[in-house]
């Protein structure tokens, strides 16, 4: 995972210090409380897992699962789940969740990009809005390959650029200027840059764009939401004087605005993400 301002086109010569993205990135995540806003997306962990065609007994890898809504959904189709994060609190959030549903669920604190399982140790490997934001891309989709059996199936949910949360990340990114050389998580949910990171391992790629609809009162409300719960907003405002706030809150509103479809005062926003499945070859 990493902050919001990562998601601009960067200069790809510049030296990086992935070590030191990565240490941020872990920071944003760790403020703040994202299964606040991460348990709303649940909907989406269950379409995942339909996608998937989960069985019953499928050993199944969550990897940057957050509060787990993929680790539950499969828990829930009686696979065998490990739940795996780099933000403790987090998977804290996940495990409180599983106990409240009598689920079997294994937490392990792990990087994405350096899996600590065996090779071909899981028929599925998962992530939702997860993977998609680690900063050395090529190596956290490698780790999946690596982990995912041969003819097992990977499968992400990934924020596409031109949707709301994509344009999000791209306003607020012209506020607070992203890392130099990190490639946008955006990426991720562009089908050409999949096939660049999975086509070689992958016997067939299918993907299809769906959407999530962000609902709150109003847009004031998600404004509060996620400038109080969700890491990267709230970082990217802290790092701001007031009036540079201001201008960055006006921008947001304005975004919403442009995206809103509730024809009241309430906040009705489709966001557009990209549902990847990757059969291993």
């Amino acid at each position: 995972m990493t902050t919001s301002s990562d998601v601009a086109s960067m200069d790809r010569t510049a030296p990086i210090d992935l070590d030191a993205v990565k240490t941020r990135q872990q920071g944003a995540w760790s403020s703040g409380d994202y299964a606040v806003v991460g348990a709303t997306l649940q909907i989406v962990g269950e379409e995942l897992c339909e996608a998937l065609d989960l069985r019953s007994g499928h050993r199944v890898l969550d990897v940057a699962a957050g509060n787990g809504n993929v680790s539950l959904a499969a828990a829930r189709r009686w696979c065998d789940v490990v739940s795996t994060d780099y933000v403790p609190a987090l998977l804290e959030r996940g495990r409180e969740r599983a106990a409240a549903e009598r689920l079997e669920i294994e937490f392990l604190e792990a990087d994405a990009e350096a899996l600590p399982f065996p090779d071909g140790a899981f028929d599925a490997v998962v992530s939702t809005f997860g993977v998609m934001f680690t900063p050395d891309q090529g190596r956290a989709a490698a780790e999946m390959v690596r982990v995912c059996k041969r003819g097992g199936k990977i499968g992400l949910a990934n924020w596409t650029p031109e949707g709301f949360i994509g344009q999000l990340f791209k306003t607020i990114g012209r506020h607070v200027p992203p890392p130099p050389g990190v490639k946008s998580p955006a990426l991720w949910g562009a089908r050409a840059r999949l096939a660049e990171l999975f086509e070689p391992h992958a016997g067939s790629i299918r993907s299809v764009q769906r959407n999530f609809v962000f609902r709150y009162r109003s847009p004031r409300h998600w404004l509060e939401v996620f400038r109080t719960y969700y890491g990267p907003v709230l970082k990217t405002f802290a790092a701001l004087e007031p009036a540079a706030q201001s201008a960055l809150e006006n921008d947001l509103m304005a975004l919403i605005e442009q995206f809103n479809r509730s024809g009241d005062g309430s906040m009705v926003v489709p966001s557009e993400y990209l549902e990847i499945v990757i059969t291993r070859q």
